[in-house]
């Protein structure tokens, strides 16, 4: 079902926000990968209006690990994770979260665990970057150019705050040639996810709906709830009615869901379904969200 052929998906994406500045990586290094190449499962559950499960990639390092000076140690992604994640069939997709510290090492080495091919199964790629506030306009630019061209399949930028900023991210797609998946472009296989999750941003999701060029909106309802004062309900509210518009756009979205929530979720219209905590966890999790969405099972 292409959304270039009238047909409005009914989803909605998100995640939860943190923030984080980043530098710009500069020119982006050949690696000789081809962004894109593991979206095709993803996108063609959304536009058959099919849930599509995925992680927020655990890292490998333990929680609160330091180094010998006791400074606190980055989370750790490598290779060998991103393959063992690939073998395990439940999940559609990888939410690898940069946000809070971009880390280009990082995605090169989920790239090459899941390009090895040793599990037959390759999941999306989903990077999300630093935020264009905090990183700056080039940065951000420089960041969305380097994660496409290491091999990722798409590209999250949190906390868009005006209709200026959307216009502005759709710019840094086109500036590294990506051929974005949207409802003017149903063919294309890049992924570029934008969030709004502040309620300067909720009251402009209209006009942030309207920028052309881009494939989901998502709502952050951790970050919204708490740039709102905290009032929950208010911002579950917000979310659906950014889903509304979105879905009246043609773009599907993302929300988070655990076990007490992932049926819900999906009556509610979210067709990506964001999980956290380990692959075992989240397997248990999405084994009862595939039953109730009548998906095979491996």
């Amino acid at each position: 079902m292409r959304r270039g052929r009238g047909v409005a998906l009914a989803l909605l994406m998100l995640t939860a926000a943190c923030g984080g500045a980043g530098e710009d990586a500069g020119a982006p290094e050949q690696s000789g990968m081809t962004a894109g190449a593991g979206s095709e499962t993803v996108i063609s559950l959304w536009e058959s209006q099919e849930p599509a499960f995925g992680i927020f990639v655990p890292s490998e390092r333990e929680p609160g690990s330091t180094d010998e000076s006791g400074n606190r140690l980055p989370p750790l992604y490598t290779a060998e994770g991103a393959e063992r994640l690939a073998g395990n069939e439940l999940l559609d997709y990888l939410f690898l979260n940069l946000e809070g510290r971009y880390d280009p090492e990082a995605v090169r080495a989920m790239v090459a665990g899941l390009e090895s091919g040793a599990t037959g199964h390759r999941p999306t790629l989903l990077v999300r970057i630093p935020t264009i506030e905090a990183a700056g306009e080039e940065a951000t630019r420089a960041h969305v150019a380097e994660v496409l061209d290491m091999g990722a399949d798409g590209v999250v930028i949190p906390h868009v705050r005006s209709p200026e900023e959307a216009r502005m991210a759709v710019g840094f797609f086109e500036s590294a040639g990506a051929d974005v998946w949207s409802p003017s472009n149903p063919d294309g296989t890049i992924i570029a996810m934008l969030m709004v999750e502040d309620g300067g941003a909720i009251e402009m999701a209209e006009e942030i709906v309207a920028v052309p060029g881009y494939s989901m909106l998502s709502c952050g309802i951790g970050s919204l709830t708490r740039d709102i004062g905290g009032d929950r309900q208010a911002a579950e509210a917000a979310c659906q009615e950014v889903q509304r518009l979105g879905a009246e756009a043609g773009m599907p979205s993302m929300m988070t869901a655990g076990a007490n929530d992932i049926t819900s979720r999906m009556e509610q219209g979210y067709l990506g379904l964001l999980l956290s905590g380990s692959a075992e966890e989240a397997s248990e999790v999405i084994r009862v969200g595939r039953e109730a969405a009548g998906r095979t099972t491996p």
